[in-house]
């Protein structure tokens, strides 16, 4: 992997992450762009304890552009784009309009591939092995900033999750604070270690190898299954099978074995609903440990796979119980989603 690092017109950082070594990154940023300004404020909810941006600034931000406008593509016949070169393999640059900044943290956008009509699921595993690469680069130079606390990469996909840019694209959020879902995962470790002395999200691996009804696919490096209380009507978690605390310590057998397993699931995913169906928008959230945080090796990498169809044509809203109270209610058994997701495999 070849790292370029440049700067854009208005001073955010982008850098390019190359398979090819002797690609050179010299295109400069013409765009006449105003400095950023933006209002990011963080806040605490006195009687939850949790947290909430305040970014105003983000209601300018582009909404569903054409693809001839996307500011994804590259900068090519005449247009120019957030991406000053007229292609790229994975490129990584600081949000125009960010949800955390300063010192309420900071925003990246990851495009995945220059090809604005692609999607993850359409790449081969050498472009999914540099995007793996380019998430443990970012999560290892977010860390060294001033009060980051947490790495959170992922992907929305799909206009019914609320993307508002179509260019094959995730994100990566750097929190000056520990989220509230790692917390309870934290709480939950803790409390499992004290009880039995042992790791709770090894048990909860191996409870899953061990039943074996939802798990979906398997590796010696990689598992993948549905939790037994999936909150999603379908949602995979995948976790090594060697315990580490965030993306920097993964092993080269597992940064190898990555891309097949994870291409895989995405392709299943894009088939729950069978040929013909739209996309299946889904979030993809990978969940790594907080830094400086001593219980920290006792946490577990994993991402979360989930999409809110439930089935052809229909949506899981977030209604009164879970919005208002907190408590999913799930229409898919478990059982039931990892069967199907088992019997979608991709040929």
């Amino acid at each position: 992997m070849k790292k370029t690092s440049t700067r854009l017109a208005d001073g955010r950082e982008l850098v390019y992450y190359d398979a090819r070594d002797d690609v050179v990154r010299d295109a400069v940023d013409r765009r006449p762009l105003d400095p950023i300004s933006t209002t990011s404020e963080v806040r605490r909810d006195p009687l939850l304890g949790d947290r909430v941006a305040v970014a105003s600034h983000r209601q300018g931000r582009t909404y569903h552009p054409p693809a001839d406008e996307c500011p994804l593509c590259p900068s090519r016949d005449g247009r120019r784009s957030e991406i000053p070169d007229d292609d790229y393999d994975v490129v990584v640059f600081e949000n125009r309009f960010p949800s955390l900044a300063g010192d309420s943290g900071r925003c990246e956008v990851v495009c995945f591939t220059s090809d604005h009509d692609a999607s993850f699921a359409d790449l081969d595993e050498d472009r999914a092995a540099l995007v793996l690469e380019a998430w443990t680069d970012r999560t290892a130079e977010l860390a060294e900033l001033p009060g980051v606390r947490q790495v959170f990469c992922f992907e929305n996909r799909g206009a019914e999750i609320g993307v508002t840019l179509g260019h094959p694209h995730g994100q990566i959020y750097a929190y000056p604070f520990t989220t509230p879902r790692t917390e309870l995962m934290q709480r939950s470790a803790a409390a499992h270690r004290e009880a039995t002395g042992r790791s709770l999200f090894d048990d909860v691996v191996e409870r899953e190898r061990a039943e074996a009804e939802r798990v979906v696919l398997e590796t010696g490096e990689w598992i993948a299954f549905v939790p037994y209380a999936a909150h999603w009507p379908y949602e995979v978690h995948l976790y090594p099978k060697r315990r580490v605390p965030d993306l920097r310590a993964l092993d080269d057998a597992a940064r190898t074995g990555f891309p097949a397993v994870y291409l895989e699931l995405l392709r299943r995913f894009d088939r729950i609903f069978g040929d013909g169906e739209p996309p299946t928008p889904y979030i993809a959230a990978w969940h790594q440990a907080p830094f400086g945080d001593p219980a920290r090796d006792d946490f577990a990498l994993h991402l979360e796979l989930f999409t809110i169809r439930r089935t052809s044509g229909k949506l899981k809203f977030l209604a009164g119980s879970e919005s208002g109270m907190g408590v999913f209610i799930n229409d898919v058994p478990p059982e039931t989603a990892a069967r199907r997701l088992r019997e979608v495999a991709t040929k």
